[in-house]
Order: structure tokens, then sequence, then C-alpha cells
């Protein structure tokens, strides 16, 4: 517990920092070596509990999540602080900057108990998660682009996951696969991009999802004019007329979110119409089995790789590798937009993510052929 005259200096100094923008920079006040990009709305007042998100970057870059989810905090009135100190490598100062971030914002702030979210991207997920996993005070999670820290699949959490990845995000699969299995409340939103934190668009969803969440839970008290706009807001955003697995996904999702709060006995029709469609079955299968080719080319690739350390199959296993390589870029760099190039460009860059074989000759082929990364995992 930080000493009485501690804590009162930081109530102090939480009343002095700005309101309605990001903060790049706030220092933990018991551990100078810590610190949080932050987020307070404008209506702050220390008389009410305030919803809070604590967010982890895997670089370390504490105001990227703060700045994709300014806009929903700021429309429903959420703290949010990004650490500067977790960061992919050792999983103890992922942790540690968790427990500075944690106590700092606690100290300073009058945060609800009940609603009190974690989000992350990439390692940052997953440090996410890890803490969800630990602390049965979380009240959800918000995962961008990995999920699980063990790797271990899950049927039921006992916290809802707003699930993000880009189209061309080499964690897609991963999330789908999470998607899939999960029985307990979630939902994937997948957006055009590639392994980067979601847009602001995407993240105002995410806060929204989250109060229905709260508010279906008991965490928060029921609001009927709120649930009432979001339930239009996803209505207007929602096109079902198609025979296709996103007039699915949109139908399934309102019924679903919305029992118990809104009328969504059309939504609910139209999505027992839809899985009964051969159009939609079709597509779902070719999605299915475009997941198990993506699954494919990794296995083949990473079991070649083993192959380069034994003299006697290291020639061969270099062309292979080669070849692939090679095809795959082919297939990334084709002129047309087809899911077959976006699975190409998600193989290729998981592939180079995770290269641990240094045979120079093959880092030359990994070179020759990597993509272009984003800085910083920003959302462009």
């Amino acid at each position: 517990m930080l000493p009485v005259l501690m804590a009162a200096a930081m109530l102090a100094q939480a009343a002095e920092l700005p309101r309605g923008r990001a903060i790049d920079r706030v220092q933990c006040a018991d551990d100078p070596s810590q610190s949080y990009a932050l987020y307070i709305p404008s209506g702050y007042t220390s008389d009410r509990e305030w919803p809070v998100i604590f967010a982890f970057d895997p670089g370390g870059h504490g105001l990227n999540p703060v700045e994709r989810y300014e806009a929903a905090a700021g429309k429903y009135g959420y703290i949010v602080a990004g650490s500067n100190n977790s960061r992919n490598g050792d999983w103890q100062v992922s942790m540690s900057a968790v427990s500075a971030i944690t106590r700092d914002v606690s100290a300073r702030f009058n945060i609800s108990a009940k609603q009190e979210y974690v989000a992350g991207m990439s390692g940052g997920a997953r440090v996410a998660m890890g803490v969800a996993l630990s602390s049965p005070q979380v009240a959800g999670v918000f995962a961008s682009s990995a999920g699980y820290p063990d790797g271990h699949s899950r049927n039921e959490l006992p916290f809802p996951v707003f699930e993000t990845a880009g189209t061309e995000d080499f964690n897609r699969l991963e999330m789908r696969e999470m998607d899939h299995a999960l029985k307990s409340p979630h939902h994937l939103a997948i957006f055009e991009g590639g392994h980067v934190w979601l847009p602001s668009t995407v993240a105002m969803q995410g806060v929204e999802w989250m109060e229905i969440q709260a508010m279906k839970s008991g965490r928060k008290p029921r609001d009927q004019a709120e649930i009432d706009a979001i339930f239009a807001a996803r209505v207007a955003a929602a096109d079902i007329s198609r025979d296709d697995a996103a007039s699915l996904a949109a139908a399934s999702g309102i019924a679903e979110d919305f029992t118990g709060l809104e009328d969504v006995s059309r939504f609910a029709a139209r999505a027992a119409q839809l899985r009964n469609s051969r159009a939609v079955r079709d597509e779902l299968k070719r999605e299915a089995d475009l997941d198990t080719q993506e699954e494919q080319w990794g296995q083949v690739v990473r079991g070649e790789e083993t192959l380069l350390s034994d003299p006697a199959q290291r020639a061969s296993a270099l062309k292979q590798l080669r070849d692939r390589w090679k095809k795959l870029s082919e297939m990334a760099n084709a002129a047309d937009d087809t899911p077959e190039r976006r699975m190409a460009r998600r193989v290729l860059g998981g592939l180079s993510m995770g290269v641990t074989v240094q045979d120079p000759d093959y880092l030359a082929i990994v070179r020759e052929y990597r993509p272009a990364r984003p800085a910083d995992g920003a959302a462009h």
C-alpha cells in the first residue's frame, strides 16, 4: 500500500494532468523507471468510478494503444493507460510493468473494480491474456493479433474477448482458430491491414461490444438508451442482404450480442436461413480449405529448415526452400487482390518473423523475399 502522503500527492498530480487528449508519458510515482501513456476523459472527476483499459504494446510504445482507443474512451468515459516498459522479450519485464502501471493508475484515479480491462497487440496481447487468465478481476480482454501466452486453446473463458486481426496479418489464422474454439462470449473483427494495432474505428466497435457484455453480465448497470444507440449502429453497419459468410457473421453476431436486450428475431431468422444456404456453406468451406493451406505452407517450410543442419540434405533443402519462398513471393505480389494473395502475404510475414536458422545462405533467401514491415505496429 502506498504511504498516505504519497497517495495524496498522486491524487493532486492526477488533478493537474491534461484531460481529453493522449499524454505520451506519465512516470510511476513509486518506480521512476516505469512509465505509461495515458488518456483521461475530459469529464473525469474523482467522485465516481471510471472504467479503465490497461494496454500493452509489443515494442513498449504505450502511446500506440492509447491513440487507438482514445476516441472510444472519450465517448464512453474510459481511462486508457499504455505501458512504455512492457515489450516482447523477457516475460518478467512485462509482469513488472503490469504491476507498476496498475498500481499507479489505481492510486491516481477512482477506477471501477468491475470494469478493469486489458488490451494488447501481438506479444502485448499475450501479456494482456496472461494477466486476465491469472486475475478474476479482469472484466474483458481486447486481443489484437495474438492470443494465449501458453499456446493452449480454450473452449471457455471467464471473461469476454474482443479479437482483432488484419486481412494480411500472419497471426490471422491464430485468431480465427481462437474464434472457432471459444464458446464463451467473444467477437472477432477482421480489418484491412497487416500485423498492426487495430484502427480507431474498430477500437470503437470493441469498446461498444464490451459495454454490451458488461451490461449483460451485471458489471455495469443497464442503460437502455446506450443499448439502443449501440444496437442501432450495429444494425446500420450490417448488410445481411447477401447470401455470404459476411452476412451470416453480421446477423448471428447481432442476434447473439443483443438477445435479452433488443428484439433480434429478424437477425436470428436471417442467420438460420444463411446457415442453410448452399452458397454460404461453400464459401465457409473455401475459407476453411484456405486456412488449411496456410497452416501447411508454414509446416512444410519449417520442416525443411530443420534439414539445413544435415550436410547430406542441405543443398537439396536450400533449393526447395528457395523455390517455396519464390513461389510465395510471386503469389503475394500477384496483380489481383485474391484470398490466395492475402494468404501468401500472411505466410511470408509469419515465416519472416519466426526465422531461427542461422544458415547464411538461407538467411540470404529470407532477406530477398521478406516483405516490408510497418513501423511500431501502428495501424494504417
